[in-house]
This record gives structure tokens, sequence and C-alpha cells, in this order.
């Protein structure tokens, strides 16, 4: 990972539907800086604007209107230019779970949520049935 390296080509970065970049990563994990952060798990805050939701690890969000209001934001923040991230402690279910929310908001049929996000991300994203169950009640 390079300061310098072009965002679209930064480790963990997807394309959603509608061309935004997202970027998901573990939240402690050494990272280019973004500009603005949606946190899934405690850990270190960074530098950059951010916005934490409540998401038990496994699980699905506690607050299901604020991780909404806060997945819409993020979405409005890509498509607006800015380096968005999504970050849980491992990186790979809340965030997939995250970045799949993502791309359903972006238009991406609920079915394909998924798969889009394993194919993309990670193949292990979306790690438990309710999180999959929590995605079709997205849109």
């Amino acid at each position: 990972m390079s300061v310098a390296e072009p965002w679209s080509e930064q480790s963990g970065v997807v394309v959603l539907p509608g061309g935004a970049s997202v970027r998901g990563r573990r939240v402690g994990a050494l990272a280019s800086p973004a500009d603005f952060a949606l946190l899934l798990a405690p850990g270190p805050e960074p530098t950059w604007s951010f916005r934490r939701i409540r998401w038990p690890d496994f699980w699905v969000p506690l607050d299901r209107v604020d991780a909404l209001d806060a997945l819409r934001e993020a979405l409005r923040r890509a498509h607006g230019g800015e380096r968005v991230e999504v970050a849980c402690r491992g990186g790979v279910g809340r965030t997939g779970t995250a970045l799949a929310a993502l791309a359903i908001l972006d238009g991406l049929p609920t079915e394909r949520a998924v798969s889009w996000v394993r194919a993309g991300y990670h193949p292990r994203a979306v790690e438990t049935p309710w999180q999959r169950r929590w995605l079709r009640r997205v849109a």
C-alpha cells in the first residue's frame, strides 16, 4: 500500500454499481488516508472523519435506522468523490455485509449482493444467515 497509489487500485477497494469506489479493511490495519470511514467495531479512530455503527461481531447492526442512515451518508460521500472506507475488526463479515448493503442501496438487486461482494471483495464476506437476511431488508 502506498499513499501515492490511486484509490481505485488500493487493496480492498470495490466499485459500486453506480461507479463510486469504497474501500473495505480491518479497523486496525495500516491504511492510506480516506476522507470518511464507517467503523463497525471498536478500535483505533482514524484521523479523518468517521461514523461508528454499533454492530456486534457476526451479527447485524443494533440500530437499523442509524445503520442505514450511516450507509446512505457513506454512499452520498462516495458518489461525491470522497474516499470512503468501511472497517470492522476482521475486515470480512461486517465489512462485507456493509459493502453489500452499499451496493444494494446503489442499485444492485438484493439477490446478487452476496455473490457480488464475495467475488469483488472477499470470498467469506457476509458470514452468517442473519447478515444475509438483514441485507434483504436493506432496500
